[in-house]
């Protein structure tokens, strides 16, 4: 699976810490050429000198159409081309409902909705003439399966992303682009640390492996979407969570 993608043209939206840089990561060692999108250039560019093996990063906010457009030419114009888009920027600011004001709301939609339209959009051109067009969507469990307070808006967009991925798999088969969506569970990033130990020790005592998933773990996932072996799935999501979402209660694994 892993030749599927060696020398392909890779972008990926929020690479540049987190998950994203993850899946970087994970392209990368698997021979792809990796272009890191993030809001600020600066994070993008040490990034990519951290995850090496050719990999460059570029300044493009997912909420700018305009900004997505240049890094998307300037990928063409280094790669040949763009063959997979890792649609994954995403924010998730915590605010229960009473608290949560309309700039809230629209903050995140915004960026987690709004902008995974904006991504796939800048990147058709290229991915129109592309042998193998691949799109992989970064949802979420939360929203589309479970729900988490101070998230309602969170948990709205990643949903959202889903009923775009299904209809966007049928306008663009066409054209031999395939479009699917990882949906993580509780996985182990910079931020884990800010939560707490307590945080973390009950998040993992509510996964069925009994630990959390590393970046690498969904970046796996996202490299099988973007595969020649993967060629046939489309409009499907994975859910990487350890098997968190399986247990009726904590009492089930007792």
């Amino acid at each position: 699976m892993t030749h599927s993608v060696q020398g392909r043209s890779v972008v990926i939206t929020g690479g540049s810490k987190g998950i994203g840089k993850g899946i970087a990561r994970v392209f990368a060692q698997a021979g792809a050429k990796v272009a890191i999108f993030s809001r600020h250039g600066e994070e993008a560019e040490l990034a990519a000198k951290e995850v090496g093996h050719g990999a460059f990063g570029l300044p493009a906010d997912v909420t700018s159409p305009g900004a997505l457009e240049r890094a998307m030419e300037e990928v063409a114009r280094r790669h040949g081309g763009i063959d997979v888009l890792c649609a994954n920027a995403g924010i998730f600011p915590a605010a229960k409902l009473e608290q949560m004001s309309s700039a809230d709301w629209d903050y995140v939609m915004d960026t987690n909705l709004k902008g995974t339209f904006n991504t796939v959009k800048a990147a058709l051109p290229y991915l129109k003439t592309s042998n193998q067009g691949r799109i992989v969507l970064t949802s979420s469990i939360t929203g589309p399966v479970t729900g988490y307070p101070g998230w309602a808006h969170y948990g709205a967009s990643k949903a959202g992303q889903l009923g775009f991925m299904r209809t966007a798999a049928i306008e663009l088969a066409s054209h031999g682009i395939t479009v699917n969506a990882v949906m993580p569970g509780n996985i182990v990033t910079e931020g884990l640390a800010e939560a707490g130990p307590d945080y973390e020790r009950n998040m993992t005592a509510s996964v069925t492996l009994r630990r959390l998933g590393s970046v690498e773990d969904i970046g796996h996932a996202v490299l099988y979407f973007a595969s020649k072996e993967a060629g046939y799935v489309t409009g499907q999501t994975l859910i990487v969570d350890g098997g968190q979402v399986l247990p009726e209660s904590l009492m089930a694994l007792s």
